[in-house]
């Protein structure tokens, strides 16, 4: 048996944490959580990078006898570093407005055959056509995990899976230099690429916790819950779910068709090679950011009152860019079922049962578009992340796919990154996905109700 140490980093909170590995085990308890907290100066919202790395020097000095530490986080957004290696300014956040407009001026079908990514305005590639004269200063730019790695360890690399996200790694492997040159982003912020378990670096002395060597994981938190994703076979979707939701397959090959990139997918690099041909889904950031605006709002209550209301009562599109930043999402929501000519949903409890009935279509219409595009059928949908918790959210997904639904682990992200880190060391199992299933805790659901009820709901949305 080996301790490794996953550090994941979400969108609203990190945390440290201690995994027990051996061929039959796996345990995993939360060492350190601290809070992630965006901070707008001016104009500007930017990331704390400077408190989470100071969370993750707290929860590093409470572990002991590790054989391992790995990194992983939310994708596309970078730190910019000069000559010597200093930061040259806070992370800018994935949600800030400066991004706006900028997908729509780009050649996005000349983009997707290189790269095989969607170009949204979250994307790296369109951050740095904003960025601009902004990057003149610039000697090389890390991603959210990779400059975490960096500062503990003073060794610099990109890890591809994360890479893979920026809109800027061609399909086939390697940074897409003639891409960057054709945007007026400068190549040389672009460093070497590592895989998933390959090392990068030692602990810094000062760390505290002494020479522990840092293994490069599933840098993108997708990509390492995907790969705790605990299927038999290859016959599934997945659905990692938490603030966003990505839907899609595991294939051992991009597919660059044009039919893929009008329905949004996009094609991520996975641990060992795979890659994720997903679709993103705003997800559960409807509700987080809807429960902001309420007031002594308990979850749990709200999603047993939204349980007893009438199933795809309204609807809207989840995905629609008008949900995007931060602010008053009921008022939002609210705002489209008026125009469309639906029930306005007006208590918590209405706009939960809203935000769940829409974002289950969402999924049904992402499983069944990648289906069809990758030419492959599947016989489960597994649910993995926070969104596994959410029961309600679970059964509708049941309901919307016509297709059962394993939700579990929860913890996939910190998982796949304890998993890849005890590969690493000669600790896990040859099948990683059995010891998924023979430890961990996981729901099943089976769809019930009527199919045409919910086809009938999606031809509401054009779905």
């Amino acid at each position: 048996m080996v301790a490794v140490v996953p550090v994941d980093l979400g969108a609203s909170s990190g945390r440290v944490m201690l995994a027990q590995v051996e061929r039959d085990r796996l345990d995993l308890r939360e060492v350190h959580r601290f809070a992630n907290r965006p901070v707008r100066v001016r104009e500007t919202l930017h990331w704390d990078i400077l408190a989470l790395y100071q969370g993750i020097l707290d929860g590093l000095r409470a572990v002991a006898d590790v054989a391992s530490v790995g990194i992983d986080s939310w994708a596309v957004d970078y730190g910019l570093l000069d000559a010597s290696g200093r930061l040259l300014g806070n992370p800018v956040h994935y949600r800030d407005s400066r991004t706006t407009g900028v997908a729509e001026r780009l050649p996005v079908e000349q983009l997707y055959s290189v790269t095989g990514i969607r170009t949204m305005p979250i994307t790296t590639l369109c951050q740095l056509v904003a960025a601009g004269p902004d990057l003149a200063a610039a000697d090389e730019l890390l991603l959210v995990p990779d400059l975490i790695s960096y500062w503990l360890t003073g060794v610099r690399g990109t890890e591809i899976t994360n890479a893979s996200t920026t809109g800027l790694l061609a399909a086939t492997g390697g940074w897409a230099l003639d891409l960057m040159r054709t945007l007026d982003i400068p190549t040389h912020l672009f460093g070497s690429l590592r895989s998933p378990g390959d090392p990068a670096g030692v602990l810094d002395v000062d760390t505290g916790l002494g020479p522990v060597p840092v293994t490069t994981v599933g840098s993108h938190d997708t990509a390492s819950a995907v790969f705790a994703v605990p299927a038999v076979g290859d016959r599934f979707a997945y659905i990692s779910s938490g603030t966003w939701s990505l839907v899609g397959l595991e294939l051992p090959a991009p597919i660059l068709s044009s039919a893929g990139r009008v329905a949004g997918f996009t094609n991520e690099a996975g641990v060992d090679g795979t890659v994720r041909y997903l679709r993103n889904v705003m997800g559960l950031w409807l509700l987080q950011e809807s429960m902001r605006t309420w007031v002594d709002v308990d979850l749990a209550g709200l999603l047993r009152s939204a349980a007893e209301l009438p199933a795809l009562r309204s609807v809207v599109r989840v995905d629609d860019e008008v949900y995007l930043p931060p602010g008053d999402m009921p008022t939002r929501i609210a705002d489209e079922c008026r125009r469309t000519g639906q029930p306005v949903p007006v208590t918590p409890a209405e706009v939960t049962r809203c935000v769940l009935d829409s974002l289950a279509l969402a999924y049904r219409s992402a499983v069944e578009q990648a289906q069809r595009l990758a030419d492959r059928s599947v016989d489960v949908v597994h649910v993995v992340g926070g969104g596994a918790r959410n029961g309600l959210l679970c059964q509708l997904t049941a309901d919307a796919c016509g297709l059962p639904v394993v939700a579990g682990p929860t913890e996939a992200a910190a998982l796949g990154n304890a998993l890849v880190q005890a590969r690493a060391v000669g600790a896990a199992p040859a099948d990683h996905r059995a010891l998924i299933r023979t430890t961990q805790r996981l729901r099943h659901y089976l769809p019930t109700g009527d199919a045409a009820v919910w086809q009938a709901a999606s031809n509401r949305l054009g779905q």
